[in-house]
């Protein structure tokens, strides 16, 4: 079988496979599921072109990967065979965790696990059915290996996964203040002391990469009605196990059902192998057929919320510096409360707060350094004259109060 493929982007344009293994791996059912699994959640509910999936982002990454592969030899660094094959597979698998919708279901099927502990279980449990071959990836995903530089390029504040999402969600949203200039990143990327860098001509280039993910934050992934859609959603699952936990039986798929009938740990998780393997069956058609049945329910607030997400009949929500009074909130329950003849539980599905954070640069958290053309390594923060790059390396926490928009007066 003929293993050199060629896949044509819309972002970039043909990609090739670079070995069999990762084509096998491509192959792969736990691979093939992100191609059902959408990479912005319930953003189409906003941006109707943003349908892209995991399947796209990570085909993307792979291939800017090979071109920081490429530019770091090309001035000198020694990246083995091995290694460039390790660093493909560590970065074509780095979202193979991810749930159904992506983040927004994120510990809500499991609690309190992040995909990326999912992808490394998935990771190893490859391993196992290819005799040991990825490794050598796997140590470059924990960082692990020697080379730390390695591990940065897969996960870091400069990555390769932030390279392809930026361009590829803005691409797919139409947001144009997401595009960023990546091939021109990578090509100043270069190493020193076993660690990434920017060589200093690419410093503007790095201010427009921290400026265009703090605009795609507000835009789009922290975009109000993207908030709205997702809390719906994760209402709709919270109230269906509320009702599965009770003794209530849905027909739906089983994968669904037995993340539904109980609440499982992460340490329940992690220990064992046939609760990975059925999260693997799970993908956005599962729980968009379990909402297209629940709509139908004869729970009043299941059908009602089920109803809300399929008409796109969203939570009104307000964004504050300042979290919302008490008071406020309180009125909005009773409004519900009397509204749909409901209890205060039940009203806390129509009724609630939460909050938000942006935080475009995290200073400290693994640095984008720049080198200087005198050799010296800096902050961006400190080597850029954009005062604005400081601003961007705090965190700004919001508060969000979601309620049912026939609620108001």
């Amino acid at each position: 079988m003929n293993k050199k493929k060629i896949i044509n982007d819309p972002v970039y344009g043909f990609i090739s496979i670079p070995s069999e293994l990762v084509f096998d791996l491509i192959e792969h059912p736990f691979f093939q599921r992100l191609r059902y699994i959408k990479q912005l959640g319930m953003t189409h509910l906003v941006y109707p072109g943003a349908l892209h999936t995991r399947f796209h982002h990570a085909i993307g990454a792979m291939h800017l990967m090979g071109t920081a592969i490429e530019t770091l030899c090309n001035k000198g660094l020694s990246i083995t065979t091995e290694e460039k094959e390790g660093l493909t597979i560590a970065i074509l698998l780095h979202d193979i965790g991810h749930g159904p919708f992506s983040h927004a279901l994120e510990q809500t099927i499991v609690e309190d696990i992040d995909h990326e502990d999912i992808s490394l279980l998935l990771m190893d449990k490859l391993n196992e059915q290819f005799s040991g071959r990825l490794t050598l990836a796997i140590s470059i995903f924990k960082g692990t290996h020697p080379k730390k530089f390695l591990h940065q390029l897969v996960s870091s504040q400069l990555d390769m996964d932030r390279m392809d999402y930026l361009n590829r969600d803005s691409f797919f949203t139409g947001v144009s203040e997401g595009v960023i200039s990546s091939d021109r990143i990578i090509k100043m990327l270069n190493v020193k002391n076993d660690s990434i860098t920017v060589e200093e001509k690419g410093i503007y280039s790095i201010e427009k990469f921290l400026i265009a993910r703090r605009l795609m934050y507000w835009q789009v992934y922290l975009h109000k009605t993207v908030i709205a859609a997702e809390q719906l959603l994760c209402k709709i699952f919270k109230r269906s196990r509320e009702l599965s936990l009770s003794g209530k039986k849905f027909p739906i798929t089983p994968a669904l059902s037995f993340f539904l009938e109980k609440v499982i740990s992460k340490e329940e998780f992690m220990a064992n192998q046939s609760y990975l393997n059925t999260f693997a069956l799970l993908d956005d058609t599962d729980v968009m057929a379990a909402v297209k049945i629940w709509a139908n329910s004869d729970d009043f607030v299941l059908k009602t919320l089920c109803h809300n997400l399929i008409n796109r009949k969203l939570f009104h929500v307000d964004i504050t510096a300042e979290a919302p009074k008490e008071e406020f909130i309180d009125n909005h329950i009773k409004k519900a409360i009397k509204k749909y003849n409901i209890t205060a539980n039940e009203a806390s599905y129509f009724v609630f707060t939460d909050n938000i954070r942006n935080n475009a640069y995290n200073k400290g958290d693994g640095n984008i350094h720049i080198l200087m053309k005198n050799g010296d390594i800096t902050d961006i923060t400190l080597a850029s004259d954009n005062s604005n790059l400081e601003a961007l390396s705090k965190t700004v926490k919001k508060y969000i109060f979601c309620y049912a928009k026939d609620l108001i007066d």
